[in-house]
């Protein structure tokens, strides 16, 4: 029997979903559990070790030596010192620290909550009503126009915004002097009553396109008779984006509301291109913190205990998101 013939294939029964009979499919000898001819299954581990040791050098170990800092006073300087929880004491009493989080509460209504409604909005209206009025090259334009804030750097972004926020010949103030309003000019971002707002709007401005562009990918996988039917049925706009949009892109929803959580609670770049946490603590974030007492008080494992903290708010937020989502859809697939 020649070699060829000592590969045959070997048939496997499987149940016919269609007619609920039985047929035969054919496989090469040697490919059953959809493993390559003359390949075993523990030589797959092999294509998994540079990614596992990639991970290993870029995320464990910084993670592990991060975590062993907290628990040291470290200048960057001498060896690490131990001296065990009084980092994670101090910062449990830590005012700034406090503060930094509250911010980040502020960052994400700005960049979480209103743009994701609005996202929702305007990605309805760009659907439902421009795309099916004037064409899809209008609303592909929109939303191209609405996402361009998302690919500039952060840092570049912010610095023109700085430009247009100066108090002296600012975009802002010379617009608001133009038409009038020259009582209403302000130092936008060098004072505490404004600082904040004001950054909380650039983000609201960055941040938008991106559940724009999601939620209308999402769009498109809806039937675009169920809008036609519901129109004929006299659902006005706002009675078919309840009924139909939102029930449709609810797991899209799900992704946005995580990803963008996460980036506002880890902001950084415009803060520290903007503002510096200032004025005063005004616009502090823990990120921003914790690279303050890395490298300009040179606190190396306070600014570790800072971080890791942030990592652990943001992991346990990131588990309440999936949980909520699987209790969710489980619900739904009681129904």
């Amino acid at each position: 029997m020649s070699a060829l013939d000592t590969r045959a294939a070997t048939t496997i029964e499987a149940t016919d979903a269609a007619g609920g009979g039985r047929r035969s499919r054919r496989r090469p000898a040697g490919t059953e559990d959809g493993l390559i001819p003359g390949a075993r299954r523990s030589t797959y581990w092999l294509y998994l070790v540079p990614g596992l040791a990639l991970l290993a050098v870029i995320v464990v170990v910084p993670l592990v030596w991060n975590v062993y800092l907290t628990f040291t006073e470290y200048r960057g300087i001498r060896p690490p010192e131990w001296i065990g929880l009084e980092n994670w004491v101090e910062l449990m009493g830590d005012r700034v620290f406090w503060t930094s989080f509250g911010n980040s509460i502020a960052m994400i209504l700005a960049m979480v909550i209103v743009p994701t409604l609005l996202g929702l909005l305007l990605a309805a209206m760009l659907f439902d009503l421009i795309g099916r009025k004037f064409g899809g090259k209008l609303a592909s334009f929109l939303r191209a126009t609405y996402y361009l804030p998302q690919i500039l750097p952060a840092v570049i972004a912010a610095i023109v915004i700085g430009w247009i926020l100066r108090p002296q010949n600012g975009a802002l103030n010379q617009v608001l002097e133009a038409i009038g309003l020259g009582e209403l000019q302000h130092n936008w971002l060098g004072s505490p009553d404004t600082a904040l707002p004001s950054l909380m709007v650039i983000m609201v401005w960055v941040q938008l396109g991106y559940p724009i562009v999601i939620f209308m990918a999402a769009l498109q996988r809806v039937d675009p008779e169920l809008y036609e039917a519901a129109e004929l049925d006299g659902a006005n706009w706002f009675q078919r984006f309840r009924a139909i949009t939102l029930g449709m892109i609810r797991p899209e929803i799900f992704v946005v509301t995580l990803t963008c959580t996460i980036a506002a609670l880890k902001v950084f770049g415009p803060v520290y291109a903007l503002t510096g946490g200032g004025p005063g603590t005004s616009t502090i974030v823990p990120a921003y913190y914790a690279y303050s007492e890395f490298f300009q008080s040179q606190q190396v494992g306070y600014g570790a205990t800072i971080a890791t903290a942030l990592t652990v708010v943001i992991a346990a937020v990131s588990v309440l998101f999936i949980l909520a989502q699987h209790r969710m859809e489980k619900k739904e697939a009681e129904r």
